[in-house]
């Protein structure tokens, strides 16, 4: 067998620090790793076993100015392991506009998927719609929360950013409802700590207005509670006495060097324990304090991070405190890290079986043998098989992003302000870092450090009006060409004047279409698989996360894109491969999507074997 190997010229972008967590899903980092850059450490490691390659490590963002396309024009492959979809977005944009081929990954728990993506003979990361992220009415997390997600939407979304977070930001802690009276005699100031006030009055008196008044003025809205179980008011005088109160902070005290913790405070030692509604009050005033003493400095740029322990431990007591008071089942801080992360929790072996798979299609491109397969890891055995090989698609003719298809707005523009489509559509959407708006000839909106002062005052007002009062007026039939110079990625969007959104459905009162998927195959086109054999295009190149036992995993129908979904059908021995259109048959009665991985790294690949070297393009 020929012996292939990578080794004059290997990058890694990363810009994580290795946590504990880190240590149990992967084998290059050891416990005196903690704290240090994955990039770093990786490098030394891989060095250790194999001296003669050239690798150079990046401690940073990979959505940073400096790589930008003509450093990705140096490399013959980019393999992606990237955490978050902004970021693989990015990463397919330049690897299109640099015509290098971009092998994709991700896993979550047993499940994980390796995509290959040329330019003109695959289809690109972005030709099938990845489904949205699940949001949740306001009225929902504010009013009437029903599962443990909205109660941690609530603590780390509303209740954490107001008094940790910008001051500034609009935030409305008041549960709604049609009561007429304000939710406290001085509701500006509700969340200031007073000059003669302690931690613990401070505290208390925090716990007692968003648990105990908020909630007596929703029941107040008996219209609401008609067909709901009402729920009860939580006052910190009846779960914990003020004599209790005096042992928080004596048990365990950790030394000065050591993060603030209020688990550690207490002498509450396992994650995996259900704390009691008297544990939660008291990691919710301790943490509370620790915020304001410990990191002081802090105060009022903090937003949640699910690798700050500290952030974990207050939204975990508030969420389950809120739970409670909604006869909402409890869940230990290992879960509510889960939800609120959006974590499944990483495997080793799944992380090992993909890390070999990249490998495998790298050396493929590499040798232009055009012979990619996508593959998928299932967590079941199906036909004595756990590696379901796919042959990819070609380049969907209906995507915005490599065949330039023009897509579609519905929005009010006598409401709308032009902040709400940079920031919900270009940003959140279509996933630019730089845009530049463009309606006809006018350049209505634009961002870069070059920008003259009145250039950038003239943007940031147009920001605040809405789209029909702009200079260039933005109605129904207007064309606006959305760029980002960086990802050198261009898009047309079609504005659809609409009146009104359904709040439940539609709560961005916007809605983007356009990316059609690709037509489906024909049912003769199908071929049976077996171990190592050719496999045809009938399963998806588009899975979708298996739902797990986390609420916020889930797919609602409001999100889904036009088209009917590709996707794994399910089939037993000697059977063969056929496309379903049965929206609820799925691989194992699952609804799979596309799988990010909890790590966060890029591969750039340069010169491989000896006789393989690409010259590098000039920059």
């Amino acid at each position: 067998m020929q012996h292939y190997t990578f080794d004059c010229i290997y990058l890694q972008i990363d810009m994580d620090t290795i946590e504990v967590s880190n240590l149990n899903r992967q084998f290059l980092f050891r416990q005196s790793h903690v704290g240090q850059s994955k990039a770093k450490v990786a490098r030394d490691a891989v060095l250790r076993f194999r001296p003669h390659i050239s690798i150079t490590p990046y401690h940073a963002n990979v959505k940073d100015s400096d790589f930008n396309v003509n450093f990705f024009k140096q490399f013959n492959v980019v393999l992606n392991g990237l955490d978050n979809l902004d970021a693989r977005r990015h990463v397919n944009r330049l690897c299109l506009a640099a015509e290098v081929p971009l092998v994709e990954s991700g896993t979550t728990g047993f499940l994980g998927q390796v995509t290959v993506h040329v330019k003109g003979k695959t289809e690109c990361y972005e030709c099938q719609p990845k489904p949205a992220p699940k949001t949740y009415p306001v009225c929902t997390i504010t009013s009437t929360p029903s599962k443990f997600v909205h109660c941690i939407v609530w603590a780390k979304d509303l209740l954490f950013a107001k008094l940790f977070g910008d001051k500034n930001q609009e935030n409305d802690l008041n549960v709604r409802s049609n009561d007429s009276c304000s939710s406290s005699e001085n509701k500006n100031n509700v969340f200031e700590r007073s000059d003669d006030e302690d931690w613990e009055q401070y505290g208390r008196r925090i716990y007692d207005h968003v648990f105990g008044y908020n909630i007596e003025l929703a029941l107040s809205d008996e219209e609401t509670w008609k067909n709901r179980t009402k729920p009860r008011p939580m006052y910190s005088r009846d779960v914990l006495p003020d004599k209790m109160t005096q042992q928080n902070g004596n048990a365990d005290k950790t030394d000065d060097l050591s993060p603030a913790s209020a688990m550690a405070s207490l002498g509450l030692k396992n994650p995996q324990d259900i704390w009691c509604l008297m544990e939660n009050t008291r990691v919710f005033l301790e943490a509370l304090k620790l915020f304001f003493t410990s990191r002081k400095k802090e105060i009022g740029n903090l937003s949640f991070d699910k690798d700050d322990q500290l952030a974990v431990e207050f939204v975990t007591a508030a969420a389950n405190i809120r739970a409670a008071s909604f006869n909402i089942p409890l869940h230990s801080l290992f879960e509510a890290k889960g939800i609120a992360g959006n974590i499944v929790h990483a495997v080793a072996t799944t992380n090992a079986i993909v890390a070999g798979l990249i490998v495998i299609e790298a050396i493929k491109v590499l040798k232009k043998d055009g012979c990619y397969r996508m593959t998928y890891c299932l967590e079941h055995p199906s036909k004595k098989m756990l590696l379901m090989p796919v042959e990819p698609f070609e380049p969907n003719k209906s995507c915005c992003v490599c065949s330039q298809t023009p897509l579609s707005l519905e929005i009010n523009t006598h409401r709308s302000k032009l902040r709400d489509f940079v920031e919900k559509i270009v940003k959140a959407k279509l996933g630019m870092n730089s845009p530049l708006i463009m309606c006809g000839l006018a350049l209505l909106y634009e961002v870069g450090d070059d920008l003259e002062k009145d250039m950038i005052e003239n943007y940031t007002a147009n920001l605040e009006k809405v789209l029909s009062e702009l200079p260039s007026p933005v109605t129904g039939g207007t064309m606006l060409t959305v760029e980002d110079l960086q990802q050198e990625f261009t898009c047309n969007i079609y504005i659809k004047h609409r009146e009104e959104f359904d709040e439940e459905k539609e709560p961005d009162e916007m809605v983007l279409s356009g990316w059609t998927q690709a037509p489906p195959e024909k049912k003769d086109d199908k071929t049976s698989i077996g171990n190592g054999a050719s496999t045809s295009k009938s399963l998806p190149t588009e899975p979708m996360y298996a739902q797990k036992d986390t609420e916020v995993k889930e797919i609602s129908d409001g999100t889904a894109s036009p088209g009917k979904k590709r996707k794994l059908p399910e089939f037993s021995e000697g059977c063969t491969l056929d496309q379903s259109n049965d929206a609820d048959e799925t691989m194992n009665h699952k609804k799979i999507q596309k799988l990010d991985d909890d790590d966060d790294d890029l591969v750039m690949l340069d010169h491989w074997g000896k006789d393989t070297c690409k010259k590098q393009r000039s920059q």
